[in-house]
């Protein structure tokens, strides 16, 4: 049974979507590292998106996939290894692996490329000179479970953020995921990540009426009808990853409130050039 919807905290009306910077500036930049949030800040990114999984040792971690051989060339799995063993290792270099060789290659910060917590995030964001908001999404399955729930919106309450006004939002793939955020937080923004258009139909009775809906970019331009059902339904929607004209359009056509890109400096310039 759907739950009485909650009020939504109140939105200025926006001219234009939220530019959510992918794991950071992405596209220059190594994700999820603090170099490429730093960089996401500077070019005028409006809040950021980052993947979290939760170490052996309890902490939650910037990284996308479960094991490490892409981004750190080890086949170290996130949940079997500790937080100081991560801290050891290198999340940059993948990026450009000949920047030794460059003689015009700008030195590059260690602890810029070293991995990057939620925690260490969050602080930066707080700090920030001008509101920052943060897209947090928690990755499954996972052996886990609900405890990165958990231990995302305790760390969230640390810094005050698990209630209305809050500059984070939680998203996933999972529902079970999401519910765990609500009934933890009720006035915490959540976003219902969509991977496929035909399983919109199945996830349409049981997502809250207040719930942030995240299509990605792909599905919304195969399959026209979800983009235009979520209008008709009045949802706000949230897009992924958008990174090229043609895709700003699709939103811009939809009204979507947030685009999340890995390439934050070029779809501002399109937005406000």
């Amino acid at each position: 049974m759907r739950r009485t919807p909650r009020i939504r905290r109140p939105r200025e009306p926006a001219s234009r979507p939220q530019v959510v910077a992918h794991r950071g500036s992405s596209h220059e930049s190594a994700e999820h590292t603090l170099g490429a949030y730093v960089r996401a800040l500077d070019e005028g990114a409006e809040a950021l998106e980052c993947d979290v999984r939760l170490t052996a040792d309890g902490h939650l971690v910037c990284v996308h996939d479960r094991d490490l051989r892409r981004t750190a060339a080890t086949h170290g799995v996130v949940s079997t290894m500790n937080l100081a063993e991560l801290d050891e290792l290198d999340f940059a270099s993948w990026k450009n692996p000949w920047a030794d060789l460059d003689d015009e290659a700008p030195d590059r910060d260690p602890e810029e490329g070293r991995v990057l917590t939620l925690r260490r995030l969050m602080e930066m964001v707080a700090d920030y000179d001008r509101r920052v908001e943060l897209a947090i999404e928690t990755k499954h399955p996972t052996r886990y479970g609900g405890l990165v729930e958990r231990r995302v919106v305790e760390t969230l309450a640390d810094l005050g953020w698990d209630r209305a006004g809050s500059p984070a939002r939680v998203m996933s793939f999972s529902l079970n995921a999401v519910n765990r955020v609500r009934r933890m937080a009720p006035d915490l923004d959540v976003v219902m990540l969509v991977e496929r258009a035909h399983l919109w139909p199945v996830l349409r009775p049981v997502v809250g009426d207040d719930w942030i809906v995240g299509p990605g970019v792909r599905e919304l331009r195969a399959h026209p009808g979800l983009g235009r059902h979520l209008v008709r339904a009045g949802r706000e929607i949230h897009v992924w990853t958008v990174n090229t004209p043609e895709d700003l359009d699709l939103c811009l056509d939809l009204g979507v409130t947030a685009v999340i890109t890995d390439r934050p400096a070029y779809v501002l310039g399109l937005l406000d050039g």
